[in-house]
């Protein structure tokens, strides 16, 4: 089939390459957000999804609204079968919608109707879900909700961050993806309405949503704290400045108040309204990313001095 992808950061790059390998689809062009700033110096930078294209010399659209007129119009010229879509990023119009003759596909990183939304995979870790998976699906003009395809699963590991699980999703349900367009160009697969119970949402995850209160119990901060890894990150305050805060661990053997800090010669503790947790990378305004033990050494904590 002739396809046009849809997809933006480094988690859709496994779904476009799978494509690109099939040897049974044609990708036409790709649709990507448009270049950001980025960098010290701020210059415009290509999508990971609109770099690999122009690698490939494939045509890359980026339109600031799928509502663009000139875009609506380019991709009609272009007449996709079909629209597979990754992460794209940006809200599509029902004219949008109708232009290729079997629709927009899309793999989102949950199994639906569970964590519909921009961060699902952060809301799994956060909520202690055991299992997550990988989700096919027609897309339609509400949130996540068209029928779907496909799933698979994946369970959740007890030192998983949100980085290292969207890597194994990303990488598996590229395969799902590529497969589900297979079935669909074969007239072999028939999407199922998603069941009515079971919904639940995701919003993206902002900076202030990454603030870690250490008057939560441990294992609330150590689900936080790896659900926000490596983007936005977690922080905390010392001294009224903001410290970014890799991976913890949970101490059960120490008790210590709610963002009081320890230094040990081995370790860093923190105290939460459970037991105390060890900081693992620490990083201060303006610095590079360093072990606790190094970050406490040049900062030296008065006793009962905390994060907050």
């Amino acid at each position: 089939m002739r396809v046009v992808f849809a997809g933006t950061p480094e988690a859709a790059l496994p779904s476009l390459r799978a494509f690109l390998a099939s040897g049974r689809h044609e990708v036409v062009a790709v649709v990507t957000r448009p270049d950001a700033p980025a960098g010290r110096g701020r210059g415009l930078v290509r999508s990971p999804v609109g770099a690999l294209a122009d690698e490939h010399g494939i045509e890359v659209l980026t339109p600031v609204k799928a509502s663009d007129p000139d875009f609506k119009a380019r991709l009609a010229d272009l007449a996709p079968d079909c629209c597979p879509v990754v992460a794209y990023g940006n809200l599509l119009p029902q004219s949008v919608l109708d232009i290729p003759k079997h629709g927009w596909i899309n793999l989102h990183f949950s199994v639906l109707p569970a964590w519909r939304g921009a961060a699902p995979v952060q809301a799994a870790i956060k909520h202690g879900d055991e299992i997550t998976g990988a989700t096919t699906f027609r897309i339609v003009r509400e949130l996540d909700a068209g029928p779907v395809f496909g799933v698979l699963t994946e369970p959740i590991r007890p030192d998983d961050t949100a980085g290292d699980l969207l890597g194994r999703l990303a990488e598996a349900g590229a395969g799902l993806l590529v497969s589900t367009v297979d079935g669909v160009a074969a007239g072999a697969l028939a999407a199922v309405e998603q069941p009515a119970d079971g919904v639940s949402y995701a919003p993206k995850v902002l900076v202030e949503d990454a603030k870690v209160d250490f008057k939560h119990p441990a294992l609330a901060v150590d689900r936080l704290v790896r659900s926000v890894t490596p983007d936005p990150g977690a922080w905390a305050l010392f001294r009224g400045e903001r410290v970014k805060l890799g991976p913890v661990t949970t101490v059960a053997d120490v008790d210590l108040a709610p963002g009081e800090l320890s230094v040990e010669r081995k370790r860093v503790l923190v105290g939460t309204a459970t037991h105390a947790v060890a900081l693992g990378d620490v990083q201060a305004q303006g610095k590079k990313r360093m072990a606790a033990t190094d970050w406490a050494r040049g900062v030296r904590p008065e006793p009962g001095e905390a994060l907050s």
